[in-house]
């Protein structure tokens, strides 16, 4: 067993897991770390917590210290000065006239290396560009091309629902949406309704979707025959999210809805 902490370095980023050691980290404050990428500042999500040997990647990585206010006034330093490097590292694009589009650019907490991110239809040649920012910023240079859907979660904006986008505001990670989903949500199929700012499958489809399979689970199937307060019908169609159902009774010929509860399976649909 191993006691971690966990810590995010962006606000919608994924959670990584350190060995606090005897340090005192506690949620939700900033401490100072060693990564792939170098020393990096994050913020603890995770308080103190013991996990299993397959919960973590090993070796774990400890906590080198807790941050202070120097640690936060270099991280102010690091974003203004990323905002200096995109205008540079744009005006060098449109110099090698490059058909790429700069998205983002992000200082390691040490500036040890400059990440530049960027979205392309295709493969880009950018060596030359390469150079170029090396020689201006005398640093390690990183060009690192990423998907639409990354493009969305780093600029945010505000979603066909009205909210802010849920992969810039809470998703760690984006996992697979499909189609399906969204008919099993009985959602319309126009790919304008249903997808999101990045052009993609909504998110929301897949992390809503869960629930729309338990419920469905409790209802019962539509044609499905049920006894209701008013008599034997014949179920056609049911409402997921208030958990009502519509029901076409035999008798009376007409459509009457009722509520999970007041509802009970006949026989012959049991059968």
């Amino acid at each position: 067993m191993y006691e971690v902490v966990g810590v995010r370095f962006k606000k919608a980023g994924k959670i990584y897991y350190f060995d606090p050691d005897k340090l005192p980290v506690e949620k939700d404050s900033h401490v100072i770390v060693e990564t792939a990428r170098g020393i990096e500042y994050g913020k603890v999500v995770v308080g103190r917590k013991t996990v299993g040997e397959s919960d973590v990647v090993l070796p774990l990585k400890k906590v080198i210290r807790v941050a202070d206010e120097r640690d936060a006034n270099q991280v102010e330093e690091n974003k203004k000065a990323a905002k200096s490097a995109f205008a540079i590292c744009q005006t060098k694009i449109r110099e090698h006239k490059l058909d790429m589009k700069l998205v983002d650019v992000e200082y390691t907490f040490d500036r040890n290396k400059i990440i530049f991110y960027f979205t392309a239809d295709g493969r880009v040649d950018f060596r030359e560009l390469v150079k170029d920012l090396a020689a201006v910023f005398r640093t390690r240079i990183e060009l690192r091309q990423i998907g639409v859907r990354d493009e969305a979660k780093m600029l945010g904006g505000i979603g066909p629902c009205g909210r802010l986008l849920c992969c810039s505001t809470f998703l760690g990670d984006f996992e697979p949406v499909s189609i399906k989903m969204a008919k099993d949500q009985n959602l319309s199929l126009n790919p304008s309704k249903i997808s999101g700012l990045c052009g993609r499958l909504m998110c929301c489809l897949k992390f809503e979707n869960d629930n729309y399979e338990d419920s469905k689970e409790e209802l019962p199937d539509v044609g499905a025959h049920v006894m209701t307060p008013m008599g034997e019908g014949r179920v056609v169609s049911v409402n997921i999210l208030d958990l009502t159902v519509q029901v076409e009774l035999l008798e009376k010929s007409r459509v009457l809805e009722f509520a999970l509860d007041e509802i009970v399976l006949s026989e012959a649909a049991k059968d």
